[in-house]
């Protein structure tokens, strides 16, 4: 009989474990998947046209909060860990609770999971979330372009509509956003990309977006997510380690795994950074990986109007994941209007509504900012009420895209975009030059 496994997952890495590792083996029944991390992803099935033929009804998704009761109703003999940017602790948790409960806990490892490309692959990951891989990426794309070569970048998952018309999605335009209902932590990570002018593909099978992305490119970049590893086999892998969370790269899951990897390290936020962190993550990087290529880099940032924020009372819209899974308290938003002179940051929480108050109660270590959490429309129209209702000024908008485009803000504006900044070692232009003469 084939062995009964569970996949834990968030909708992403889940679902590609089961692509690569379970679709097709027939010494395997996937009884179902977990749900966590994102709100309303459970409920749904994983279907047919991308379970095979081995699962013509699909393949259910239910919360993780079921799991225990799961194993041992189903009989359950293995459950597959398929998420990421969990600390060691609450994975070995997770662990004790499904062997307390009868059942193995597998770590798939990278190397299974990896496609291989017929094509030059540079991937650029993280420790952590919000460290800034995604424009340290955007920074790649460019070098390989100034070098005449043609880019299609590809994004870590983040399917959380109807996964049957998310197969293969690529966003070539704004246009693209719109059709693929795009929540705002979608647009985040695909807006900029657009503007750059450069395809960028997501989706749910990422053999077939593999596939595409080789027809249009010659090189494919992958942009990790959420501190994932990447799901292709790299000729370079290029990890982005965070100082202001010093030690973090010894603590989360599989963060930890993308710092033994890297062929180059990119330790960012230097200017923002103590002493103390600094030190901390060299001697981490020395220890765990002392041959990697170390870039130090600042996280710059660029406000378009400067003069709607000195002496004003803003309230700060920060990128959502960055602290909520990254866990951070502020963000880039934060630190802008402190530099420029802000007359006061103010606190959102007395006007925050519904999911987005709640938010505050979930993630303790939130400061006086304002999460762009959007991953529904009600979530979105109760951050545009919570943002409606704040006395302020202006909102000083640090996520990665215009979110005025489909959050309607009725105070004026001031957009914080930010970019890597190299301090030390080789800038990304010289090691892209260095790879793109290896390949010849």
């Amino acid at each position: 009989m084939p062995r009964r496994v569970i996949i834990l997952g968030a909708a992403g890495r889940d679902f590609h474990n089961f692509n690569v590792l379970f679709r097709d083996n027939p010494e395997v029944e996937v009884v179902a998947f977990t749900a966590t991390q994102i709100p309303g992803i459970d409920g749904r099935r994983y279907p047919a046209v991308l379970a095979g033929e081995r699962y013509p009804e699909g393949i259910p998704i239910v919360p993780e909060a079921d799991m225990v009761d799961l194993i041992r109703d189903q009989e359950i003999e293995a459950a597959i860990f398929s998420y990421s940017d969990v600390s060691h602790e609450a994975v070995g948790q997770k662990a004790a609770r499904v062997n307390a409960a009868g059942a193995d806990f597998v770590l798939a490892s990278t190397e299974a999971t990896m496609l291989a490309s017929s094509k030059p692959v540079v991937s650029i990951c993280a420790v952590r979330t919000g460290c800034g891989k995604s424009p340290t990426t955007r920074k790649v794309a460019e070098a390989l372009r100034a070098q005449g070569l043609r880019v299609a970048v590809v994004r870590h998952p983040m399917p959380y509509g109807d996964l049957s018309k998310q197969i293969v999605q690529r966003f070539g335009s704004y246009a693209d956003l719109d059709l693929h209902e795009c929540t705002i932590e979608e647009r985040e990570e695909y807006e900029q990309y657009v503007e750059m002018g450069v395809p960028i593909y997501a989706g749910v099978d990422y053999e077939r977006i593999l596939r595409a992305a080789e027809d249009e490119a010659d090189v494919v970049v992958w942009d990790g997510g959420n501190n994932d590893t990447p799901f292709y086999a790299s000729d370079l892998e290029i990890v982005v380690l965070d100082p202001l969370r010093a030690g973090h790269e010894l603590r989360y899951y599989p963060g930890t795994t993308n710092l033994v990897r890297a062929s180059v390290a990119l330790i960012n936020k230097v200017d923002r950074a103590t002493p103390e962190q600094l030190a901390t993550v060299r001697a981490n990087l020395k220890a765990w990986n002392p041959d990697a290529t170390v870039i130090e880099a600042r996280s710059e940032l660029d406000v378009d109007d400067p003069s709607l924020v000195k002496g004003k009372r803003v309230l700060v819209v920060e990128d959502g994941p960055t602290l909520t899974h990254g866990e951070m308290g502020i963000g880039a938003g934060f630190v802008a209007a402190e530099r420029l002179g802000a007359a006061q940051i103010v606190d959102p929480r007395p006007f925050a509504v519904g999911s987005i108050l709640a938010a505050y109660s979930k993630f303790p270590q939130l400061g006086p900012v304002l999460p762009a959490l959007g991953y529904s429309d009600q979530q979105r129209a109760e951050l545009e009420q919570t943002i409606a209702r704040a006395d302020v000024d202006t909102v000083v908008v640090a996520t990665p895209i215009d979110l005025t485009r489909i959050v309607p803000i009725h105070q004026p504006t001031a957009r914080v975009r930010y970019r890597v900044a190299e301090v030390a070692g080789p800038t990304l232009e010289q090691l892209m030059r260095d790879f793109v003469a290896s390949l010849s």
